[in-house]
């Protein structure tokens, strides 16, 4: 674990345990199980914009695909009989697709992630709500799929704890991530662009496929948290359901050491901004601060997430010498340059 990783976990266990003081409720198990799955449904997709955010992209529309494909999902199996795991196949498919679209926008179009992707979040929230004609997707009276509720939004007992399956999705998700980033080559490939990717190219690095790649996983594992959401949620009002998901996402990405510049990041660190995230908000409620102010937090988090991140990159860029000396303007003259003198 890095040492970025193990901070995080820290202040995580430092904010738990305050707010087990301030309100004991926060220790009872039916609160930490909800915890929990809401950590595993808002964790899959911060790993998905974590991937983006590596190559030094962006993706702002991730709420919006979240809507878009959560209401074709229950339309699918709700009102065309579509079998659901047919149905899965096309959501992620879908998700895939917007990947592309993504990438290639980026890396032949040439056009900003920023513009791109704020285009994407407008588009398909417009598309979400002209398929439902405004009007909120569910499902019916009487309308049942056990298997699949079981399987995206049921709970094991696992020693005595409801263990929720989101959990379970967010971990098998977390070890595939990881191995990919931080153990193949495709991973540090993906550093590597974000990093410089004029240097990524000349090291015979194919930049515009790295990226592509980023935005496909970054569209299919949105698709995949589009699923368990509508299953969690059982309706979707397409204008404001994934509404600031985008920015969770941002922000999880953030606290979890990934660099808005690209090149830096780790899976881990993004599975912990993400906790740290949602005890903040469980705090925010046990507390009875007013919800509205969830955001204020949020937007708060990410900016000093961005000031650490700056903070460590002025460090990071200072010449040391000795033992960790900064380098002074004498040390910086070479000896033969001061015998001459």
């Amino acid at each position: 674990m890095r040492k970025k990783d193990l901070s995080l976990l820290i202040l995580i266990l430092v904010v738990g345990t305050v707010v087990a003081l301030i309100n004991p409720r926060f220790v009872m198990v039916g609160n930490l199980s909800n915890t929990a799955n809401q950590v595993g449904l808002f964790g899959i997709f911060s790993i998905a914009e974590a991937f983006v955010i590596i190559t030094g992209g962006i993706e702002l529309s991730v709420g919006s695909v979240i809507a878009l494909l959560g209401v074709l999902f229950i339309d699918l199996i709700v009102n065309r009989d579509v079998n659901w795991i047919a149905a899965a196949a096309i959501v992620v498919a879908g998700g895939l697709a917007i990947g592309v679209v993504h990438g290639l926008l980026v890396t032949k179009a040439r056009i900003q992630p920023f513009v791109v992707t704020l285009c994407g979040l407008l588009i398909y929230r417009g598309a979400a709500r002209y398929y439902t004609e405004d009007a909120t997707a569910g499902f019916g009276f009487g309308a049942s799929f056990p298997t699949l509720e079981w399987l995206a939004a049921g709970r094991t007992n696992v020693l005595g704890f409801p263990l929720p399956h989101s959990v379970v999705a967010l971990i098998i998700v977390t070890v595939v991530a990881w191995v990919v980033l931080h153990r193949s080559v495709f991973g540090r490939y993906l550093y590597a662009v974000g990093k410089n990717e004029e240097a990524a190219r000349y090291s015979g690095i194919r930049a515009n496929r790295v990226v592509i790649s980023a935005y496909i996983i970054c569209g299919g594992l949105t698709a995949f948290s589009a699923i368990l959401i509508a299953m969690y949620t059982r309706s979707i009002s397409p204008a404001v359901h994934g509404s600031f998901y985008e920015l969770y996402a941002i922000a999880a990405a953030v606290l979890g050491g990934c660099s808005l510049r690209g090149g830096e990041g780790s899976i881990i660190g993004v599975v912990l901004g993400t906790v740290l995230l949602q005890v903040l908000q469980n705090l925010v409620n046990l507390l009875g601060i007013p919800s509205s102010l969830n955001f204020a937090v949020m937007g708060t988090v990410i900016l000093i997430g961005v000031l650490a991140d700056q903070y460590l990159a002025q460090r990071s860029r200072r010449p040391m010498t000795g033992r960790g000396r900064p380098q002074t303007s004498v040390d910086a003259v070479p000896r033969e340059q001061a015998k001459a003198e």
